[in-house]
């Protein structure tokens, strides 16, 4: 299992815990600490078992009020960057990526 804390910017929630299959490719879980939080259970039921490509698609660009982002696409940047990171940790090791992602930071993928 793959385990990534990622810290969002610019939303009401101030962590996101994500726990995703070995190989990256599927979400196990996923917390979030602050935030609303009924909506926020809601995602973390909805997407745990589903693709993290596909998932990280349609959360991306999702905006909550006048903000230029929201917790859902701070978990989609979470997601690309985590994916970008194992894509990359498989390079080094001689793998073939995972999944396409198009993050641009780091991730806090362990």
């Amino acid at each position: 299992m793959q385990h990534v804390d990622f810290r969002p910017r610019g939303v009401c929630s101030r962590m996101i815990h994500i726990d995703l299959s070995d190989d990256g490719k599927t979400i196990e879980a996923v917390n979030f600490e602050g935030g609303c939080s009924g909506n926020l259970a809601a995602i973390s039921k909805l997407v745990a078992g589903r693709p993290t490509e596909e998932v990280a698609e349609v959360l991306k660009g999702n905006l909550c009020g006048p903000r230029k982002t929201s917790c859902a696409d701070q978990f989609s940047q979470a997601l690309l960057q985590a994916m970008d990171a194992i894509d990359a940790a498989n390079a080094a090791d001689g793998e073939k990526p995972a999944a396409p992602a198009s993050a641009d930071a780091a991730s806090a993928a362990n």
